[in-house]
């Protein structure tokens, strides 16, 4: 367990309102956990990854499209849309690479549309906003 800092709760409160929000938008279960998970195994967060695995499955999910979610160019298991979501959810999580290209973000336009596409970007920065508090403070799942 670490010994770390705890989140102050006002500020807590501040993310948990952008996953209130997310609760308000037309973004599908399924397509708010695959964001959740991708964010959260390219950030490295166990604690994130455990939890969206179970939401996900709870949702429907299945156990095959999780395993190759981290392959999904590759994967045969995945929408247009939903691979229009894991490209955009992989850039934005990484922008300092290289920021959101034109060309992910107009398919991403193309097949979602404009509102849609508005609110995949709140749901990306939000694990995000997760993933940082997770990884940055140690949070382990529990075995």
């Amino acid at each position: 367990m670490s010994n770390r800092i705890k989140i102050e709760s006002r500020a807590y409160e501040a993310i948990e309102a952008l996953e209130n929000y997310l609760k308000t938008t037309g973004i599908t279960p399924l397509h708010k956990e695959l964001i959740k998970i991708r964010a959260s195994q390219i950030n490295g967060c166990a604690y994130c990854i455990n939890m969206h695995t179970k939401d996900a499955r709870a949702a429907g999910e299945t156990e095959q499209r999780i395993y190759a979610l981290s392959a999904w160019r590759d994967a045969p298991f995945f929408t247009d849309e939903e691979r229009a979501i894991l490209a955009l959810t992989e850039e934005l999580t990484l922008v300092a690479n290289h920021g959101v290209s034109d060309e992910v973000y107009a398919e991403a336009e193309r097949l979602l549309g404009r509102k849609y596409l508005a609110e995949v970007y709140m749901a990306v920065i939000t694990i995000n906003a997760w993933n940082r508090i997770g990884v940055g403070l140690k949070m382990q799942p529990v075995a």
